[in-house]
């Protein structure tokens, strides 16, 4: 059966769409969540395997956003090439992003595996700090190619109108994470590479899973030789519109070294582990979002496709709506029960307590992350990639990076680091949120 997103109401596909893709993000993020609240609570080396996982973050980081490069380039092309009923175009799109996938795969394990030490210690890595981040990166660095494959295909499962099957990618592998990683942190006393060792063989299984539905009879559009091979107009359609994603993660990748280097340097091991737990949580928070962003993507691009403007614009409402909703409610539950939700990952004492406060200051106007949402999915799903990508860069490399540096000198001390995010959700968000009313959505007639 053909999916067909221009019948309809809007809200309904994009919920039906959303809310598999929310969970499976948040399947997905048991995947280094779990590892987390395991070492968090591993006898003898509470915040220093907290930091240890931390350091790691921005190789990580990168590896995501070579995937979003290729993974969420490809996807929105591949939505109109559907919209527009050209489904030869659609899958030559996703042969070519699984080849690009793939060879950026290796390029990245090579690099990071053999450089990963002197990497760790510009990342802000002290001696004892290290230890654990090398434990990990070393056996996690081996699942580069399953971690790239299967985040950067799952989009074109959803995208074919298949979200539980998307969402069962990720489920299968995270259960088997949740399964493991006791079995190897604590039974075999692998510590924080039984950690790393549970995550790839859980990303093992569920690239299996992706790679044998794409080459299989249940899918609409698959994976086929002759679509391999690279053309370079359909590289450059894919890398252009794929770049928001890539400096999205890329930009992360860059505050996460400011903000490990900066803290190491006013405040220790301690407060990268603090901004370890408080990444993790504002993962978990922004997964309503993020669902209902990705779930809207492939609806909004297929409408635009098939020239159907009025339903585009209800699809822009219905996301931004939503998207405000639940970013109030999670700044509510922060402030109200900070010390309560730092304490899933960690019944250290000292950074439990410092942990909570500073948590306030991190989150603070979380609801105008709403808007940057809402205006970076409008403009990828409609192709506007260079909006996409000017909004990306301002509120993490030209706002974020800056303040994290300079909050700590102007007299904030590692309070600063902390404020430097609420300042660019405000600024960075308004921006994005106005800027694609004005240019996009009062233009959508």
């Amino acid at each position: 059966m053909r999916t067909d997103f221009s019948q309809g109401p809007m809200w309904k596909n994009i919920i039906n769409q959303a809310v598999p893709l929310t969970l499976a993000q948040l399947v997905h993020l048991l995947y280094n969540v779990v590892d987390r609240i395991y070492l968090g609570h591993m006898p003898g080396a509470d915040s220093l395997a907290l930091t240890g996982i931390g350091l790691s973050f921005p190789l990580i980081t990168l590896i995501g956003a070579f995937t979003a490069l290729f993974g969420t380039g490809g996807t929105p092309l591949f939505s109109i090439a559907r919209g527009e009923k050209d489904e030869n175009r659609a899958e030559h799109i996703l042969g070519n992003c699984f080849s690009l996938l793939l060879i950026s795969s290796v390029v990245l394990f090579v690099f990071c595996y053999t450089l990963r030490r002197p990497i760790l210690y510009l990342f802000g890595a002290s001696d004892a700090s290290y230890v654990y981040a090398d434990q990990y990166l070393r056996i996690y660095l081996f699942g580069t190619l399953f971690t790239m494959l299967t985040t950067g295909l799952n989009g074109f499962i959803n995208a074919q109108g298949f979200p539980r099957t998307g969402m069962l990618t990720t489920l299968l592998g995270a259960v088997l994470n949740i399964i493991l990683d006791p079995l190897f942190i604590f039974v075999f006393q692998m510590g924080v590479g039984g950690a790393a060792f549970a995550t790839v063989l859980s990303q093992l299984a569920s690239c299996l899973w992706v790679m044998r539905f794409l080459t299989g009879k249940k899918a609409l559009l698959v994976i086929r030789r002759q679509h391999l091979r690279l053309r370079w107009d359909t590289v450059k359609n894919i890398i252009s519109l794929g770049c928001a994603g890539f400096i999205m993660n890329g930009t992360s990748c860059l505050v996460q070294i400011v903000c490990n280097t900066t803290l190491q340097r006013w405040g220790g091991d301690l407060y990268v582990g603090i901004m370890t737990v408080i990444g993790s949580l504002r993962d978990i928070l922004m997964l309503p979002v993020n669902g209902i962003s990705q779930g809207a993507q492939p609806v909004i691009g297929y409408n635009y496709g098939a020239k159907r403007n009025d339903r585009v614009k209800e699809g822009i409402r219905f996301t931004t709506y939503l998207g405000t909703a639940f970013t109030l409610v999670a700044w509510i539950a922060i402030m109200v029960f900070p010390r309560q939700m730092f304490s899933i990952f960690t019944k250290d004492t000292t950074l439990l307590s410092e942990g909570a406060r500073v948590m306030n200051l991190y989150f603070f106007g979380f609801v105008f992350m709403s808007f940057q949402f809402a205006g970076q999915i409008t403009f990828t799903a409609l192709g506007y990639a260079k909006r996409a990508i000017l909004f990306s860069l301002l509120r993490k490399a030209i706002i974020v990076a800056p303040l994290t540096v300079l909050l700590p000198i102007w007299g904030f001390g590692v309070d600063g680091v902390f404020l430097a995010e609420p300042i660019s959700n405000a600024v960075g968000g308004l921006a994005c949120g106005i800027t694609m009313y004005l240019t996009v959505y009062r233009k959508l007639e």
